[in-house]
């Protein structure tokens, strides 16, 4: 169905592969267009209850592929803001407004715009020999796809600023120091140890765990009494779910709960 990612969906999970491994799955306007149809079904589908997103061969993604819209001294120079706002932007909305778990397994670099698109899952679990590098300074640019956003409240403005201006590689060891990622594991472990989790959140609450996603995600947009309130009025919706009132059965009866994300 789709030529440069690959979607495989079993027991809640939807797997979602970058697959353009010979270019380290940098983006072309063909794949924005797969992800962008993928990511609609896999919201829309009914059964999918949490993303796994990865990416095929030895890197995660290279970011852009600069060759799908080379700049060369004979021709009008590329609206670059038209691809962030028609590509980019919509991606990132889209996996962070997912409601449902987003599990980022990071294998090998994760450069440019591929960083960002790590930073908008919700856990990352990276391969030891994964790594990050904010290039865009490199070509004459700035972090888009969230980056400035993102990077900025996981590590703060002294670490932000360094990355984006330096353009030096950040390994999955320092990663997780500084809070970009949750968890590194040896990179044989990194598929069983991601497949696993992404498998576990699937027979979770969804709904409760959209909510978490949410309250915490723009948690920097309100001031605490805001916050409070926002927080009671999801304890208030969630308390009339199915899945409340099967979380406390299952506690008294001292047996395993059957969440349907509802």
């Amino acid at each position: 169905m789709y030529q440069t990612i690959v979607v495989e969906k079993a027991d809640g999970v939807a797997k979602l592969t970058l697959n353009r491994p010979d270019k380290l799955n940098s983006f072309n306007v063909e794949m924005h267009q797969e992800l962008q149809s993928a990511l609609d079904d896999i919201a829309s589908d009914g059964e999918t209850r949490c993303l796994l997103l990865t990416g095929a061969g030895r890197g995660f993604c290279a970011g852009q592929d600069l060759g799908d819209r080379a700049v060369s001294s004979d021709q009008a120079p590329p609206d670059l803001g038209m691809s962030v706002e028609k590509f980019y932007n919509p991606m990132i909305r889209r996996i962070t407004g997912l409601k449902m778990p987003v599990i980022c397994a990071l294998n090998g670099v994760a450069a440019g715009a591929g960083a960002s698109l790590v930073m908008a899952c919700d856990i990352v679990v990276a391969a030891r020999s994964s790594s990050f590098i904010l290039s865009f300074a490199k070509v004459g640019l700035v972090p888009d796809s969230g980056s400035s956003w993102h990077f900025a409240r996981a590590i703060g403005l002294p670490r932000a600023k360094a990355m984006a201006m330096l353009g030096t590689k950040v390994k999955a060891e320092q990663a997780e120091q500084w809070g970009i990622i949750y968890q590194v594991v040896d990179d044989e472990s990194l598929v069983e140890e991601s497949s696993k989790m992404a498998t576990h959140l699937a027979k979770q609450p969804t709904e409760a765990l959209a909510n978490i996603k949410e309250l915490v995600h723009t948690s920097f947009d309100y001031s605490l009494n805001e916050q409070l309130e926002r927080e009671r009025k999801a304890m208030q919706h969630l308390g009339r779910s199915h899945d409340y009132r099967e979380g406390v059965a299952s506690f008294i009866e001292k047996r395993e709960p059957q969440f349907r994300g509802k």
